[in-house]
């Protein structure tokens, strides 16, 4: 992998916790329990896509 590439995936790696950490902060503020699921539905996508990218590493 070109240092380039791993840049990329550092930066994918970067977004994705991120998107997990905006998620878990919504979760805790959130009361209707269907937007609740959607946000955890969401929380799991991006961690699956986390471990993707550092399952390339």
């Amino acid at each position: 992998m070109t240092s380039k590439e791993l840049t990329y995936v550092e930066d994918a790696l970067g977004h994705e916790k991120f998107f997990q950490t905006k998620c878990s902060e919504t979760l805790n503020q959130l009361q209707d329990e269907n937007l609740r699921m959607f946000v955890q539905q969401m929380q799991h996508k991006h961690q699956q896509i986390f471990s993707g990218f550092y399952n390339l590493l």
